[in-house]
């Protein structure tokens, strides 16, 4: 009978230790940044390789970093004197930049080797690293009707081409350093995180953000139309931000979840023609939709499996698909409408 692993305790975590966010000039790892100074804590660096202009949210007291994290120096500077450290930082979209992009997406599996390897040798206490459903076996996923996907049924692996097996890859290595160097790692396998303050333009946003953008615009310029790339039966579940942020903070700080991959989603599933029709009712407008079938769709369904997450944590994420377009499309329309009137924003 295998023996259970002896897990030391940590320290309480002080509100002045170092807290190290990679990927923090992005959606996720902007907002893990406010969490964490909501919440209290006033020693956070976050680092991405965007301009600082070009950063989602510049949270105030944060210590703002521009580093390339695919280089291994600049990890070690990074993660100097870090308590904790959490891996946001990737070359991702939505599905047309997953799809057309792969060598970058595989790319950013330097990132996690470097700051992992980093993390280790500052002496953190525990590292969290943000993977993705996509590594999920893609065979699984041919059905709009899917059977969610439970954590075991990413292997035997068929990752998604590119990103997909760049998350499990990486996914691994976590394993790998807290079976042998015993880092505390954390590894949670998002699934489609939207909200305020993300991507919603440019190439890399989410279905939800780019259908949001859709029917504002299609409202802006009258036409009345709306394109859906594939023809909408493909299905998804869709994670608020504010669930994913709570969904990271419970994951890294759980001993009975060391490098163990947990899905980190809403298990509400809806088709993207559903999706549509819920943001013209936010909206008020009924468009008339046109399918481009040679655009990029992704598989045909996937949504996440709580049965794992609600045993372990006893919560799951809980806001609903209504709720969160609302506060999605309102912030939307507001960042276009500045926009025509010539203020920048981040797109």
């Amino acid at each position: 009978m295998e023996k259970k692993r002896l897990i030391e305790k940590d320290p309480k975590l002080k509100k002045d230790d170092l807290i190290v966010i990679g990927g923090a000039g992005g959606f996720i790892g902007g907002a893990l940044a406010r969490y964490f100074t909501d919440k209290g804590f006033t020693n956070i660096r976050g680092i991405d390789k965007k301009p600082l202009p070009e950063w989602y949210q510049r949270v105030p007291g944060v210590e703002c970093l521009n580093l390339d994290l695919s280089n291994d120096k600049n990890c070690e500077r990074a993660c100097e004197g870090a308590v904790e450290v959490y891996n946001l930082a990737a070359d991702m979209g939505g599905m047309g930049f997953i799809e057309r992009f792969r060598v970058e997406c595989l790319r950013s599996i330097l990132i996690n080797t470097h700051m992992i390897e980093a993390a280790y040798r500052a002496g953190a206490r525990r590292y969290f690293f943000s993977s993705s459903a996509c590594a999920y076996n893609t065979q699984l996923q041919q059905d709009p009707k899917v059977t969610a996907l439970k954590e075991s049924d990413a292997y035997p692996a068929m990752a998604e081409r590119g990103y997909g097996w760049e998350k499990l890859m990486s996914e691994m290595f976590c394993e790998e350093y807290w079976a042998e160097r015993g880092l505390k790692t954390a590894i949670a396998r998002f699934h489609n995180v939207y909200g305020p303050n993300g991507t919603w333009d440019g190439g890399r946003e989410k279905a939800p953000a780019a259908i949001c953008r859709k029917v504002v615009e299609a409202i802006d310029s009258g036409s009345g139309k709306i394109s859906i790339w594939g023809d909408g039966s493909q299905t998804r579940s869709f994670m608020y931000i504010d669930d994913c942020t709570k969904g990271i903070d419970t994951i890294m700080h759980s001993d009975e979840l060391i490098a163990t991959p947990i899905n980190l989603g809403s298990s509400e599933l809806v088709s993207i023609n559903e999706l549509v029709s819920k943001v013209e009712r936010i909206a008020g407008v009924k468009l008339q939709r046109d399918y481009q079938l040679d655009a990029p769709r992704g598989v045909a369904g996937r949504n996440s499996d709580n049965t794992f997450i609600r045993k372990m944590l006893k919560w799951e994420p809980n806001t609903t698909l209504n709720a969160g377009l609302k506060a999605t499309y309102e912030w939307i329309k507001k960042q276009f409408e500045a926009r025509k009137k010539g203020r920048r924003v981040v797109e």
